[in-house]
């Protein structure tokens, strides 16, 4: 017996706050952004995080913390080093 998926997501992105990181569930994919690779979330309040917009089913916004992520980030994070001066 197999069940049946009984209705659909409402939500585009799902998200999941750990002591580690971000779960985040974007477009059918899971992501982790750890703290370490994106220290702009660890001192962020938990409403802020929140607070995401899917955008052209693109990239990811944070109108709060001023953050934006495209998706092409979250799946090639190796051909996008974050570096601050």
């Amino acid at each position: 017996m197999k069940s049946q998926q009984v209705g659909t997501t409402t939500s585009e992105v799902e998200l999941n706050i750990t002591q580690r990181g971000i779960w985040l569930y974007v477009l059918d994919h899971e992501y982790f952004l750890s703290y370490d690779d994106y220290p702009f979330f660890k001192d962020a309040k938990i409403k802020e995080i929140y607070q995401i917009e899917l955008i052209h089913q693109t990239h990811l916004h944070w109108p709060i913390l001023d953050i934006d992520l495209s998706i092409d980030v979250l799946k090639n994070p190796e051909r996008f080093p974050l570096i601050s001066k």
